[in-house]
């Protein structure tokens, strides 16, 4: 108590003329409406921007969540558009009737592991067999192509990228539906390259690459990347066409699997057929 009063004895000039200021905007706030609404302006500027600070902390905080949250209904959102599905009609007695079934299906996923500075790179998800994830399907992530799955446990698979020595994947030139095959050469995980496409065709730069739908595995669509430059192999009549990945696989979180739901059939169709 002693050092209280001391305190408040050796600020009492300041004190006074704390308590004088505010009695004076409190007797200014009441006499004009002009004056009260410019202090109820200020005050609540001030608490505005204390609840906005609080808020981003918080959303900091959440982001974790909210980006798992977004990455599952991204998921939902891809198997319902109209590439995931495939379209019967069947004509009797003049009445098309015709039925759409989903052929796709997209599960999210986090990558746990990764890496894209090898010559042969793989990358791990937090997904298995539990999980409904097989060897064989596509992965994709929000800006386009990753690669195949190659092999699950039950609660995590490991993925082949387009980073890898032996990554093939059909693709085709969105502006000329023109195909090709999509490969690395292990130098720089920005970069790949299209080959087996003929010298006939050309390409403009930022050529847009996409998934063809050729294969079993990617739909037909998926954004692959964008023309650089291209190169010709001497007496072959072909391109090698340089081509920016869409994905940064540097910055590579969350992922989605997709699950051709006709895939069996398709195969086992090539089977019969090849043996044929």
């Amino acid at each position: 108590m002693h050092r209280l009063f001391q305190l408040l004895k050796k600020y009492d000039y300041l004190l006074v003329f704390l308590l004088l200021v505010i009695v004076s905007i409190v007797m200014m706030a009441r006499s004009t409406y002009h004056q009260n609404s410019k202090l109820v302006v200020w005050a609540s500027s001030i608490a505005g921007g204390w609840y906005q600070g609080l808020s981003s902390v918080g959303g900091y905080f959440g982001l974790k969540a909210e980006n798992d949250r977004l990455a599952a209904e991204n998921a939902q959102l891809r198997a319902q558009v109209a590439e995931s599905y495939i379209s019967y009609t069947d004509t009797t007695f003049e009445v098309n009737d015709t039925v759409y079934r989903q052929r796709y299906d997209y599960t999210e996923a986090r990558v746990i592991k990764n890496s894209w500075s090898q010559q042969n790179n793989y990358v791990m998800i937090n997904k298995g067999s539990r999980h409904g994830i097989k060897p064989d399907m596509a992965v994709i992530s929000p800006e386009g192509i990753v690669g195949v799955v190659v092999a699950t446990t039950t609660n995590f698979a490991t993925i082949m990228p387009v980073l890898h020595s032996d990554s093939k994947n059909s693709v085709k030139v969105r502006r000329t539906n023109i195909s090709g095959s999509l490969v690395w050469d292990g130098k720089d995980y920005r970069y790949a390259q299209v080959i087996d496409v003929p010298t006939t065709h050309q390409f403009y730069k930022n050529d847009t690459i996409i998934t063809s739908g050729l294969a079993n595995d990617f739909p037909e669509g998926i954004l692959v990347g964008f023309v650089e430059g291209t190169e010709t192999i001497k007496g072959s009549g072909f391109y090698k066409v340089k081509i920016r990945l869409a994905t940064d696989f540097n910055k590579l979180d969350h992922v989605y699997i997709i699950d051709n739901k006709f895939r069996q059939e398709q195969e086992k169709l090539m089977e019969a057929t090849e043996k044929d």
